[in-house]
């Protein structure tokens, strides 16, 4: 398997840096994780955005949903049309907010007008969902809304791959994340957080860096990340606490195991 990242920033965008976005491409099958402001660019870098077969949402934050707006227009306009419907598989009460979407968006064209170009279905974060060959299984995390962390197993695959999504420190990943091969954890809350640890939806680099060591990763991927908290200081905070591979999420990035 191959993940590319398409973006990895925080809450806003950095500086040339799209923010949630992740490909995942092996098996014969390509799945985007979250496709926030700034990541279709990128999507488009690495594979045919009509070609995917599933894009998968962990939340209904705008900064890992955004583009699927501007998405919704590539999917519909573009001179060369898809051969089908895009698979959007959205988390609980994903449904509602893009219904309500098309109302603010769609005007007269309002009824239908995500339906004509993405085949919208919400998961059952308690099931396995299967996508092509791969599995993908969901935990719910700790954060300001409701929010699934996801593991993905596939065939030809050196292991799973668990993205965390957006989670604060209180949320026991270990069990779920337990022996991943690969490991994509957010670092949003900075190196030194000013929010209680009970009341935080994020984590520190620190703390992204023991769930790594505890789960027991070859490699972490760490992404959600500001800039203004600098990126080598956060890099050093994980790696102090983790004993394996280290990467900071940058677009383009390709990691394979």
């Amino acid at each position: 398997m191959r993940l590319t990242v398409l973006g990895g920033s925080a809450a806003g965008v950095n500086t040339g840096q799209g923010c949630a976005g992740f490909l995942m491409q092996g098996d014969g099958v390509s799945i985007v994780f979250d496709l926030g402001p700034g990541t279709l660019p990128e999507l488009r870098r690495h594979a045919d955005f009509r070609d995917l077969d599933a894009i998968v949402v962990s939340h209904l934050h705008l900064d890992h949903i955004l583009d699927l707006f501007a998405l919704r227009f590539a999917l519909a306009y573009n001179p060369i049309p898809p051969r089908c419907k895009t698979r959007l598989v959205l988390p609980p009460g994903g449904r509602a907010l893009f219904d309500g979407a098309a109302t603010l968006f769609g005007g007269d064209e309002r009824l239908g007008y995500f339906d004509q170009v993405f085949a919208i279905e919400e998961y059952d974060p308690a099931a396995a969902l299967a996508i092509g060959p791969a599995t993908l299984r969901f935990t719910p995390t700790v954060h300001y809304v409701p929010c699934w962390a996801i593991r993905l197993a596939a065939p030809s695959a050196g292991g799973d791959l668990t993205y965390t999504a957006d989670t604060g420190p209180t949320a026991d990943l270990v069990p779920f994340a337990s022996g991943s091969a690969v490991l994509v954890v957010e670092a949003g809350a900075g190196p030194t957080p000013e929010e209680p640890v009970g009341r935080r939806g994020h984590l520190t680099p620190e703390e992204a860096g023991l769930l790594a060591e505890r789960t027991g990763a070859r490699l972490l991927l760490l992404t959600h990340l500001w800039e203004e908290h600098g990126r080598e200081r956060s890099a050093a905070q994980a790696a102090a606490v983790f004993s394996g591979r280290l990467e900071l999420a940058r677009p383009g990035l390709a990691i394979e195991w």
